[in-house]
């Protein structure tokens, strides 16, 4: 019984050191103010936009008071800019108006005054240029550090392709710019649903399809809201390694972003000082139609090549994300042991299906965290259930347990027979 008491106690000090460890305990205390988030809003003035069923305005008047609402209730922390589409050309000639996309404001500190007047002008006009207009937000957006945000707000699909939106808003998500695309839909049409998610779901946005002036004006608020709270927390861009650990990044604790192929490995370093535990989860998207069968696997290497631990999630059928995690203790007792270098290996077997594009690489995020490495013995805590003391428990249990049951049916016995 000391024995199970002990391995309680064990565990229960395993917990206790894990659980009180706060995951950016072990990383340096660096802070760095953060830029400011970057947002632009992207407003069809197509012609279609004429048309009158958002809670009894016409879809360009519900985007005109949604717009100007949210000029006002714009956090100072953000930088905001719009783009229109289709909003000067009205004539029939294709190549004219698939470049009908300009800028009314830049992206940068608002003008409140000038912003509402360009927007009171808007007609709707032309063709609905979609990709090129995401393409040219993007430009707007900039790059460097910090988080970026399109928000599209349309009622049709793209009429000017190829190229397609979806592709261009793949092409984005690689490109390394912390680039988030969320779509609003003013029309429940199936096809522009489905368009509008594909580019929201390529680059981890959000699509949403608004009735009237009232819950696109909510909407774009909380979105822009959410750009600003979310900016120290956007994971940051890195490109793992697929020529192995020496030519991997290194990374700190954090959450990172990059894109990986079909089939791929891809490397990257952590450097764990001695007695810290390395947490490592990998979680690679489907943002296309891929094959039924499917896994991720997380893998921990040293230096020298030899695996040290290693996990794999695996699944059949339709999914949007699959993850596996690892975690690798480095303890020691030695006093003048040095900092190791894990190499971290992500793996996906997941498949396109036919006909379905291969470039650019599925969604991969990696959450990297290194807590206190308790040096409690794994047998205290799973032999609990081992040897002969857990045999005892158990017989003397049952034996209890044998009491209390016969005592139980021989007073209900007891009991009917005096009824």
């Amino acid at each position: 019984m000391r024995r199970v008491g002990a391995g309680l106690i064990g565990l229960l000090t395993t917990l206790a050191m894990v659980g009180g460890t706060a995951p950016s305990a072990m990383a340096d205390e660096t802070e760095a103010t953060a830029p400011p988030p970057k947002v632009e809003l992207v407003l069809d003035v197509s012609g279609s936009m004429k048309a009158q069923d958002a809670g009894g305005l016409t879809r360009i008047e519900a985007a005109k008071k949604a717009f100007n609402e949210v000029v006002d209730a714009v956090p100072g922390e953000a930088e905001l800019g719009v783009r229109v589409l289709g909003a000067t050309y009205p004539g029939n000639d294709k190549k004219l108006g698939c470049v009908d996309t300009q800028q009314l404001a830049p992206v940068g500190k608002p003008n409140k005054v000038e912003i509402k007047t360009a927007i009171a002008t808007l007609r709707p006009t032309g063709f609905t240029p979609i990709a090129l207009s995401l393409r040219e937000a993007a430009k707007d957006l900039g790059t460097g550090a910090g988080t970026r945000r399109i928000v599209l707000i349309t009622d049709g699909e793209e009429t000017c392709a190829p190229p397609d939106p979806c592709d261009v808003a793949r092409e984005l998500a690689a490109s390394g710019l912390n680039l988030v695309v969320d779509t609003l839909g003013l029309v429940p049409d199936e096809n522009t649903r489905r368009q509008l998610s594909c580019i929201a779901d390529a680059t981890g946005g959000t699509y949403t399809s608004v009735q009237n002036a009232d819950e696109l004006s909510q909407r774009v608020q909380q979105i822009v809201k959410r750009a600003v709270r979310e900016a120290d927390e956007t994971p940051a861009t890195v490109k793992g390694s697929p020529n192995g650990c020496p030519d991997a990044p290194v990374l700190a604790p954090g959450v990172y972003s990059d894109r990986e192929e079909f089939g791929q490995h891809l490397w990257y370093k952590v450097p764990v000082k001695p007695n810290q535990e390395l947490r490592a989860t990998a979680t690679v998207g489907a943002d296309r139609k891929v094959a039924r069968d499917y896994d991720v696997t997380v893998t921990a290497f040293s230096e020298d090549g030899r695996e040290l631990v290693g996990n794999a999630g695996a699944g059949n059928g339709r999914t949007d994300v699959q993850s596996a995690g690892l975690r690798y203790p480095y303890r020691t007792d030695s006093d003048n042991a040095k900092t190791r270098t894990i190499c971290l290996v992500v793996t996906n077997a997941f498949a396109a299906q036919p006909g379905v594009a291969t470039a650019p690489g599925l969604p991969l995020e990696l959450t990297v965290d290194l807590v206190h490495a308790s040096h409690a013995k794994a047998a205290n805590v799973h032999g609990l259930g081992r040897g002969w003391v857990f045999l005892g428990v158990l017989a003397l249990f049952g034996l209890v347990a044998g009491i209390v049951i016969g005592w139980l049916r021989r007073g209900i016995k007891a009991i009917g027979k005096a009824l």
